[in-house]
């Protein structure tokens, strides 16, 4: 991926610096057999696999202290390239939402290492990039991309690109205002989790509006190289619902899905590359998913 070819975004907040334990401590010393041990347990408990591995982070963290993380200014090749990726999301949406006649408000990204306090609450590395619609900001720890490819089996240049895109999509959604769907529904009591549930959709239209990205960053810059589109579609599959669920319990239980398959994932983000149009990406009315 010739992502140099991109404008370096200057929205990008770096909190990296010394930490205890997260991502390179608990969770890394589990080995994946500790870590599918407690993904089982997250099912059983109707937690999200995410949800169960930062609590385990959490717990770690005041424990025993992580190896040195990369502080601001160091590590450079991997911060400019989270500025590339981000500053082609801007330019990207700002060219779908001015087309309708709005203006894009970009998101700050927010590099931390280990653990980091939101508007939305404390999380560690282990529960992955998040958005927090309440700060419009996208966290992310990059050991992440490490783990990703270690325990998940996703991983590339492009792969994170798309983590990056779909962190940005959820943005999307708080603009637009479809986050609000899910907000509305948890108030009332809704249960919003399962197959056909409202995260679910919410998660596939994130993964739409990545391949939304994909299709017009590549006709900007035409940077994808062979494999690329491969990886991107590989992370996807891997983080499906039923792919994790199978590899921690054997089983799959699609009423405590949250996120989609694993063929839902990769559908949905190839339909957003393949048309390159965000009013595609409607799964909130899809009759299929």
């Amino acid at each position: 991926m010739k992502w140099r070819r991109a404008r370096r975004s200057s929205n990008v907040e770096d909190r990296r610096g010394a930490r205890p334990g997260g991502l390179g401590g608990g969770i890394g010393r589990l080995g994946l057999g500790g870590v599918i041990a407690v993904l089982a347990i997250g099912l059983l408990l109707g937690r999200s696999p995410m949800e169960m591995l930062g609590l385990v982070g959490q717990l770690d963290g005041g424990q025993q202290a992580g190896a040195p993380a990369a502080g601001p200014g160091e590590d450079d090749e991997s911060r400019r390239f989270v500025e590339a990726i981000l500053g082609e999301t801007e330019d990207v949406w700002a060219a779908h939402f001015a087309a309708s006649g709005n203006r894009y408000q970009p998101p700050v990204l927010v590099l931390f290492t280990g653990r980091v306090t939101s508007a939305c609450g404390s999380a560690t590395a282990a529960v992955g990039p998040f958005y927090c619609p309440e700060d419009r900001q996208v966290y992310i720890d990059l050991s992440f991309f490490q783990e990703m490819q270690r325990s998940l089996g996703g991983g590339g240049d492009f792969a994170e690109a798309y983590v990056i895109a779909h962190e940005v999509g959820h943005h999307v959604q708080h603009l637009t205002g479809a986050t609000r769907l899910v907000g509305q529904a948890r108030a009332s009591g809704r249960d919003v989790a399962g197959a056909d549930g409202l995260l679910v959709r919410q998660e596939l239209q994130a993964d739409c509006y990545a391949g939304v990205w994909a299709h017009a960053a590549q006709q900007r810059h035409g940077w994808l190289e062979p494999g690329d589109i491969e990886e991107a579609l590989a992370t996807a599959s891997a983080i499906g619902d039923d792919h994790l669920q199978r590899e921690a319990q054997g089983t799959v239980v699609p009423d405590s899905f949250t996120h989609g398959t694993a063929a839902q994932r990769t559908r949905w983000f190839r339909s957003g590359y393949e048309h390159g149009d965000p009013g595609r990406c409607d799964t909130f009315a899809a009759d299929r998913l």
